[in-house]
């Protein structure tokens, strides 16, 4: 595990420099936490103030790392931004990154770690999935006399409202995202739709999400053999008899999936993946057979979109980063300007205990046109889109 600040970046973000980074993030194994040269002390504030810390916990692991490492950027890029634009209440957030494997052990070592560092007010934007929920349930059972709010993590499954005390979700989850996925393709006409998962564990987590959204659309959903099948099931996992696919894992499983897919004859083939592909990676991965197209579903606006959010997260990235914007890297944008607009409406001195105050209220915030609004303790709004890669490396929406 290593943990950095984001004005002094580890790791390069760039896509161009992808080997580079898979290296890194195999190297993240150490078992105590580290962190980049600074000062002797925190820096101060011109009002003798200390700067605010957040923490980040991010999953740098090979399956989790092109989501992770695009969310991250976006994170960064925001912070610095405010930063430079004065801060919260012209105090510096200092933006700490906890890298970490993603085992229990690791993320025990990078929460405690957080903790430990009495500036640091919250935990924001950990991510990849897996990470964000181990985070969880170390909050859930830790019973910390000085709990730290974890905020707008990138968490696939609902929490329960004993979690809900200091989990704080920002972005819908899958079982909005595959109602989402379905409906598109519902209301034009399909009755059918093969669903693959990337892995049982997977399976397992998901399997209800689908059958529920399906059945709630007319829709027979049947499961296909998992990836890594063989003999006549892998035959069906390869030719399937559905033009509409539900692929429900990551970037490097989907791209496994899909190089061996071969399309029914005269048709086209759409595969509809979750938030946990990117696009823009499959994309240089290449290697889409003839005749698929894949959808990617996606809790954020569109990277297109003219909403102030979008302008500012792809004005912020340019700004700071050589690297193409992306929806995760949009929602780790968000992710930081949501704990910031919390951040900054909070009376008072600014601790953890303020801050899960604040968080606890649940307030509307609009985050530059992405609205975050809540029913009690659950998410009232869902902003999902759908974004297509062509056949010939092409990606609308």
């Amino acid at each position: 595990m290593a943990m950095y600040f984001s004005d002094f970046p580890a790791v390069s973000l760039n896509r161009r420099h992808w080997i580079q980074w898979s290296a890194a993030a195999s190297a993240v194994m150490a078992g105590e936490v580290m962190a980049q040269p600074s000062s002797a002390s925190p820096p101060r504030n011109s009002d003798g103030e200390r700067s605010l810390v957040v923490a980040q916990i991010v999953d740098l692991t090979f399956g989790q790392q092109d989501v992770s490492r695009d969310f991250l950027a976006g994170s960064r890029s925001a912070w610095q931004d405010l930063n430079a634009r004065g801060g919260v209440r012209g105090r510096t957030v200092r933006h700490v990154t906890i890298e970490t494997d993603g085992t229990p052990q690791g993320l025990a070592a990078a929460w405690q770690a957080a903790h430990r560092q009495p500036e640091c007010i919250a935990l924001s934007g950990c991510v990849g999935n897996a990470a964000a929920a181990g985070l969880v349930a170390l909050q859930t059972s830790a019973g910390s006399a000085s709990p730290l709010a974890l905020v707008a993590p990138w968490l696939h499954n609902a929490v329960t409202d004993n979690e809900a005390e200091t989990v704080f979700e920002v972005f819908p989850g899958h079982q909005i995202q595959i109602a989402h996925a379905i409906q598109t393709h519902a209301s034009l006409g399909v009755k059918q739709i093969g669903v693959v998962f990337a892995s049982a564990q997977v399976q397992h987590q998901s399997q209800a999400y689908v059958f529920q959204a399906a059945k709630s659309l007319g829709l027979q959903a049947q499961i296909l053999p998992l990836p890594g099948t063989e003999g006549q099931a892998a035959n069906q996992l390869i030719n399937p008899t559905q033009t509409i696919i539900l692929f429900v894992g990551g970037t490097p499983e989907l791209h496994a999936f899909t190089s061996k897919l071969i399309a029914p004859a005269g048709r086209q083939c759409f595969v509809v993946a979750l938030a946990d592909v990117n696009l823009q990676v499959l994309a240089q991965m290449g290697g889409t057979p003839k005749g698929i197209s894949i959808i990617a579903t996606q809790p954020v606006p569109l990277i297109t979109s003219s909403l102030p959010v979008v302008r500012a997260y792809r004005a912020a990235l340019s700004r700071f980063f050589d690297e193409a914007p992306s929806p995760q890297g949009l929602a780790g944008f968000i992710a930081a300007r949501y704990t910031a607009e919390i951040l900054g409406g909070i009376s008072g001195p600014l601790t953890r205990a303020s801050m899960l105050s604040a968080l606890q209220r649940r307030a509307d915030v609009n985050v530059g046109g992405y609205t975050v609004a809540y029913q009690g303790t659950k998410r009232s709004n869902a902003y999902v889109t759908q974004s297509m890669l062509t056949q010939d490396g092409r990606i609308i929406g």
